[in-house]
């Protein structure tokens, strides 16, 4: 038997489906990725934290689940939105269905909804509160659920996703970097152990002086969800690490980074999210295709009052996807290097952030 599902949008819209995964009620705000694969990167993905994903490929579960693919301790999604589920996956990795995923980690999801029609939706009228309900639940009740929740700006989830202790990645070398975690992936913490460097992952909220009696060369703000000015202390540390050290910053890092020395950010109307994003160098004219997963953006008018820089930009909206300091050494990207499935094509932005921490201390 086939247990009826349904999905609530703050506009009034209530959705009937197929539930799958765990029978309860969550709430979130509703995105869209256009990513052909990689679901369970995706929902294991911090940035999702306090969202409802929903896939507009139509067809999720195929290739199963396997904890490899992980790029946290559990699913970090509110809720899962797809055309169709796949019950019967074909992978020799795969150690679970999909369903059966989002059940362990108590998430509900729906098939069997119009994704093109709700992506349109979400494209006219933006990004918006939302609940997914696979129990039994009047739509009125639904609908009270969504119009209690707070806006996603308004949350601080970073303090959701963050370690709450610093962790050991890899051994001290002779050069050493701290990764600043306001929602960090499992991926861009591997890119980085290839690198000849001693890593140690902290808190996004740790004090300069604690990061400085690490004696680390270099510091990367990592990506994360939510609003970049709801991350307590983070601004006036990296203003006063960028004095003395080569500082880096990975999506919400470069967001924060940017407020750190006077840009704006603004909510975009319905973000960023997929593996086809075509961005341009302003220098080198050389174009990427890069994976992205981000509801806020610097304002572009807001650079030129600061000494940072644009250094490239996305080619279908022209919003910026790389900043740098006119004369600190700080260098950030909108971006993710790190995709998994996805593009490498950008993975040179960690050699790079490693040659800055060695040409800086002078070898």
């Amino acid at each position: 038997m086939v247990n009826s599902a349904k999905l609530a949008l703050e506009d009034g819209t209530i959705l009937t489906g197929e539930a799958f995964g765990a029978q309860c009620v969550k709430s979130g705000e509703i995105v869209f990725s256009t990513a052909m694969t990689g679901y369970v990167e995706s929902l294991t993905d911090p940035s999702f934290k306090g969202q409802i994903l929903m896939s507009t490929y139509p067809l999720a579960g195929n290739y199963g689940v396997s904890s490899k693919w992980y790029q946290s301790d559990d699913i970090k999604v509110e809720a899962y939105i797809v055309r169709e589920v796949c019950k019967e996956p074909c992978h020799p990795e795969s150690e679970e269905t999909l369903s059966e995923f989002l059940e362990e980690y108590g998430v509900p999801g729906i098939s069997g909804i119009d994704t093109r029609s709700l992506t349109l939706k979400i494209r006219e009228l933006g990004s918006m509160k939302a609940a997914v309900a696979t129990t039994d639940i009047s739509d009125e009740e639904l609908l009270e659920i969504v119009r209690k929740q707070p806006r996603i700006e308004d949350m601080k989830l970073v303090d959701q996703v963050m370690v709450k202790e610093p962790v050991t990645i890899k051994q001290r070398q002779e050069y050493n970097i701290a990764v600043l975690d306001c929602g960090v992936k499992r991926n861009i913490l591997k890119n980085l152990e290839e690198q000849d460097v001693g890593i140690t992952l902290l808190p996004a909220t740790t004090d300069y002086q604690d990061i400085i009696d690490l004696d680390v060369d270099g510091v990367l703000i990592s990506s994360g969800p939510g609003n970049p000015e709801n991350v307590d202390k983070i601004q006036d540390t990296i203003r006063k690490l960028a004095q003395v050290m080569p500082v880096a910053g990975i999506c919400l890092g470069l967001q924060i980074t940017a407020l750190s020395f006077g840009a704006n950010i603004y909510k975009m109307k319905f973000g960023h999210r997929g593996s086809n994003q075509p961005v341009q160098d302003i220098e080198t004219k050389q174009v990427y295709m890069t994976s992205q997963n981000h509801s806020f953006a610097v304002d572009k008018e807001s650079i030129g009052g600061t000494d940072l820089e644009i250094t490239q930009f996305n080619l279908n909206d022209n919003t910026p996807e790389a900043i740098r300091h006119k004369t600190l050494p700080v260098s950030c990207i909108q971006y993710h290097p790190e995709a998994g499935p996805g593009p490498h094509d950008s993975r040179v932005f960690f050699e790079k952030f490693i040659d800055d921490i060695k040409n800086y201390h002078g070898n």
